[in-house]
């Protein structure tokens, strides 16, 4: 029989006062605070010295003092849309990104390398690349994988995460050929002469991940792949300490299937589910959560449920996002929607009829209206002013939208680091509206509170990265994206990656800011991303991270200067 008890077990946190140069509460007065009283896990002052002097002897404490010198404290990052267990597997893959390779002929090398040193059989797998960063400006073929090998699978996939590209061979294993279909929901590309170019999206991707993977249907893309469950422990856990080293202290894993739930429960079990993991189960999953009774929150402070994960439509990154009159970089391509809008919205109601919270993946114009036409449907049957339904990406929704989006209380979840990374490619797929890709200024200015995540693996973990983007909205080619309305404040960002991350996993009332009686989770940084100028905000360095009252993560070699004491691991 499976014990919980590992996780499932009080916080013991030993008594102590933090002192810094500054604590940012992120709270709603934006207090900056100099010290904090921690007992069990929990803030029981924030204030002056003084302040927290008087509550420990209040309180009948003698507290450990950890004096963290000119470092600068802010809230454990919520990271509330990422995909925790397919970024432990692609950190076990090669990095094809753009700070590795320009080019095709420098991804085959690459990859070339890889199988040299790989098992005979063993599949050789890449990820990261974005074909309008090559300097081919286009996706490689299977020829160019045929490379790389012709005996084994061969499989590089795209940054957006919803496709690649696959070898001959991949084809042939999986019975694919000129002939062969579309799956719904996905595709095999094909050129002008309607042969296989080994380019495949979203459903097509089972043909990697079989019966085994993400039960897809209509309720969206399989890319996760099967390995052996303890490979998958294993990934998951180096995962999670990555989280942890960008300051991350919480989680919303927004594409549970059994398979990341089992791992979770088996990571927890061994003691090493370090940080906090609110699940959303994936769509095809919701009779069998109703059937269960999962009709609200339940867990306990590490490993939660926290509501339902659907798709709309794809990705604007591979071109999937659904434009019913084709993308101006081609007009072939439409991308596709994963339900008809009224068996979408029957979902929702479904969904909503029961007390649980949606958190639907939608990029264009049409998916976006697809999904808030539902919810407003939806809570015009069954009002509730606090359901906190939520569109995944929200990339590209119409000032209209956006206004109705406030009214009926829909929290977009953005990712600045998609526009940093690969903005100008969206401008590339769709034209000059793509200049707005996730327009967080303009969700400011209508009043809806919006939450900022990382998506990983489609970008690294990597908070002061993303806050950088929002502030800036310059990506990684130097190019601002926009116009300056659609910044934000590195303030209003700050709590977008905090507070307003635990307001849309359900856990504001313990999580997401630095007040008294929640739990003290927060990261140490070597800066203050407040008042250090917004192109230099991703160059703070993460030197701890705490959860529950005790250092996760310690910088090897943080500088003394910023951290006059390190409290060891």
């Amino acid at each position: 029989m499976r014990k919980l008890a590992a996780f499932d077990r009080p916080d013991q946190a030993a008594p102590r006062i933090i002192t810094a140069r500054a604590i940012h509460a992120v709270d709603d007065a934006s207090t900056t605070a100099t010290a904090m009283l921690l007992d069990r896990g929990r803030i029981l002052a924030i204030g002056s010295t003084a302040d927290c002097e008087a509550a420990a002897g209040a309180a009948g404490l003698a507290p450990e003092r950890v004096d963290l010198g000119d470092a600068v404290v802010v809230p454990g990052f919520v990271d509330a849309h990422a995909h925790p267990l397919m970024y432990g597997q692609m950190m076990t893959w090669v990095d094809c990104g753009p700070a590795k390779a320009a080019s095709i002929p420098e991804i085959v090398a690459l990859l070339t390398d890889a199988a040299a040193g790989l098992p005979a059989g063993r599949p050789v797998r890449g990820y990261g690349y974005e074909h309008r960063n090559l300097a081919e400006g286009r996706h490689p073929t299977r020829f160019e994988l045929d490379a790389v090998a012709t005996d084994r699978e061969v499989y590089l996939m795209n940054a957006s995460g919803h496709g690649g590209v696959v070898n001959s061979f991949t084809l042939e294993q999986g019975g694919v050929d000129r002939e062969t279909p579309n799956p719904p929901g996905g595709e095999f590309f094909r050129d002008a002469d309607g042969e296989l170019t080994g380019e495949l999206s979203d459903a097509a991707c089972n043909i990697l991940t079989g019966v085994h993977g993400v039960n897809v249907g209509h309720h969206g893309p399989n890319f996760h792949l099967a390995d052996e469950p303890e490979e998958h422990l294993r990934q998951l856990d180096a995962a999670t300490q990555r989280f942890l080293a960008g300051g991350v202290t919480t989680i919303g894993d927004a594409q549970v299937s059994r398979r990341e739930f089992d791992m979770y429960l088996r990571l927890a079990e061994v003691g090493r589910l370090e940080l906090r993991v609110s699940m959303y189960l994936l769509s095809h999953l919701l009779d069998d959560a109703l059937e269960m009774g999962l009709v609200g929150q339940f867990g306990n402070a590490h490993l939660s449920f926290a509501g339902i994960k659907f798709y709309a439509d794809g990705t604007l990154g591979g071109w999937t996002a659904y434009f019913p009159d084709g993308y101006v970089g081609d007009p072939c391509r439409t991308g596709q929607l994963y339900h008809e809008p009224a068996a979408y919205a029957e979902l929702i109601r479904k969904a909503h009829a029961a007390g649980l919270q949606t958190a639907t993946h939608a990029q264009s114009p049409t998916a976006i209206e697809m999904v808030v036409s539902a919810i407003e449907a939806a809570l015009a049957e069954r009002p509730d002013d606090d359901a906190r339904h939520r569109i995944e990406h929200c990339g590209l929704p119409s000032g209209e939208q956006i206004e109705r989006m406030a009214a009926a209380g829909i929290r977009p979840v953005n990712q600045p680091q998609h526009y940093y990374n690969w903005g100008e490619g969206v401008e590339d797929a769709i034209g000059t509206p793509g200049e707005r890709f996730n327009p967080l200024g303009e969700f400011e200015r209508a009043g809806v509170p919006m939450t900022i995540s990382s998506d990983a693996p489609v970008a690294d973990p990597i908070p002061l990265e993303a806050i950088q983007a929002a502030v800036t909205r310059v990506t990684r080619r130097g190019n601002s994206l926009g116009p300056d309305d659609l910044r934000i404040s590195a303030l209003v960002a700050l709590r977008a990656h905090t507070y307003e991350g635990a307001v849309s996993i359900g856990r504001e009332d313990d999580l997401g800011s630095l007040e008294v009686g929640k739990y003290a989770d927060f990261a140490v940084l070597a800066g203050d991303p407040l008042t250090v100028e917004p192109e230099r905000i991703a160059e703070i360095a993460v030197l701890q991270t705490w959860v529950g009252g005790e250092p996760r993560y310690v910088l090897e070699n943080a500088p003394t200067a910023a951290l006059k004491e390190a409290v060891p691991v």
